[in-house]
């Protein structure tokens, strides 16, 4: 399972990757067009730019969770030992599992009010910039699953207190 989330992840970068490079030709025009007077203006560009940054920030997002570099807040105090360490571990992963499965089971009705609507400058359907969503929601649930059994990994293979 692990070799087929390394895979997944690395389609993931390379994903972002191309969607950066993307997003730089709709941001050329704009400048161009705004600077020169030869290139037409083209209010689609900025529009075009917009989904490719939602789709960058989810993308992102879903990269984060499987690198643990996912923003958190520290509200338990630093652990004293491993057993510890992984128990505060797994109630993070699993407030960020309950926001998943939130960003998933919504994200699917999301999804499908985008699919009723059209974009009105470039046209395109907006179910493929809303469906990030739960698709993001599913992934993270996917990666913090696999959190999820290192923390009890780490759990199981701790040794008690005072043993070397």
């Amino acid at each position: 399972m692990k070799r087929v989330l390394d895979s997944y992840c690395k389609f993931l970068r390379i994903l972002l990757t191309l969607l950066m490079g993307l997003m730089i030709v709709p941001v050329c025009l704009q400048i161009l067009s705004r600077y020169t007077g030869f290139i037409p203006r083209y209010i689609w560009t900025e529009e075009i730019a917009r989904f490719c940054f939602v789709w960058i920030i989810m993308i992102g997002a879903m990269i984060a969770v499987r690198d643990g570099t996912h923003f958190d807040v520290d509200l338990l105090p630093r652990p004293k030992s491993r057993k510890a360490e992984g128990l505060f571990r797994i109630i993070r992963h699993l407030a960020m599992l309950l926001m998943a499965f939130v960003f998933a089971w919504d994200g699917i009705d999301f999804a499908k009010f985008g699919w009723m609507q059209n974009s009105e400058m470039s046209g395109i359907n907006m179910m493929s910039i809303y469906i990030s969503f739960p698709l993001a929601g599913f992934t993270w649930i996917l990666f913090l699953s696999e959190k999820l059994k290192q923390d009890i990994d780490l759990i199981r293979h701790s040794k008690p207190e005072g043993r070397s």
